[in-house]
């Protein structure tokens, strides 16, 4: 049921995962899941680059570089946490967002569409027993220097995946009530 799998999908963290890769038919089932997320005027604004094997491990040099550049005082822990999530996930995702070239919504509209589609990929990933996690780092702002992003595109950060065998904890929300206003 829905439902369940809504109230059971969790941030899983690279450092939970195992090693053991994804197939390339359940990373498609994965993004396919994403591309039915809804969208005004249907400009489906979501754009992924999947990263595997050695293009993940660049991707943790480009990130951890790039923080020591940019950063005053580069903490070791953070540089070396940048380096090396990426090489324990079984997969990255960078999730862009493409602006509609007419602007026929407004930005936050597209970003909306866009998080939707990865919270389709989230739950997906859910029921196929796969943890995921999404990242957006201040870095995001540099990855134009790593990805050829077309005009209007940007990155919003990076879906982590991987397989886990741990137990994960039960959710707890607050009440809706606490968060609901009625009018009849």
């Amino acid at each position: 049921m829905i439902f369940d799998l809504i109230k059971k999908r969790r941030a899983v963290f690279p450092a939970q995962y195992i090693d053991k890769e994804i197939t390339k038919k359940d990373l498609e089932r994965i993004l396919e899941a994403a591309n039915w997320a809804p969208t005004h005027k249907k400009t489906e604004p979501w754009r992924f680059k999947v990263l595997t094997g050695e293009s993940k491990e660049k991707l943790g040099l480009f990130l951890s570089f790039k923080y020591m550049d940019t950063e005053a005082k580069p903490k070791e822990i953070k540089t070396r946490k940048l380096m090396e999530n990426p090489k324990k996930a079984a997969a990255v995702i960078a999730i862009c967002m493409q602006r509609d070239p007419l602007e026929r919504v407004p930005e936050w509209e597209e970003i909306a569409a866009t998080s939707m589609a990865v919270q389709n990929m989230w739950l997906c990933c859910t029921e196929l027993g796969i943890g995921s996690y999404w990242s957006s780092p201040g870095l995001i702002k540099y990855m134009h220097e790593f990805f050829d992003l077309e005009a209007g595109e940007k990155c919003l950060g990076f879906f982590y995946m991987g397989y886990y065998d741990t137990e994960l904890d039960a959710g707890i929300r607050n009440s809706i009530e606490d968060k609901t206003l009625w009018f009849e």
